[in-house]
């Protein structure tokens, strides 16, 4: 099962990208919601929204990045 620390790190990266933009945050966000979808023991509600938030976030990074170019 995933551990307080994991949950709190994805919490926090999201907030930060959300009160910042920060592109960075977002994909650190990404990587611990996709870690947090590897456990076995999650429940498949809470997997579905991590993903979900997860591929929602790749989704802004991607278009921020195009924008740029």
């Amino acid at each position: 099962m995933p551990t307080d620390s994991l949950w709190a790190g994805a919490l926090s990266q999201l907030l930060i990208h959300q009160e910042t933009g920060c592109p960075h945050s977002a994909r650190h966000a990404i990587r611990l919601l996709d870690r947090l979808c590897e456990f076995d023991g999650l429940d498949a509600e809470v997997r579905a929204l991590c993903e979900r938030a997860s591929s929602r976030l790749d989704e802004r990074v991607e278009d921020r990045r195009a924008c740029a170019a």
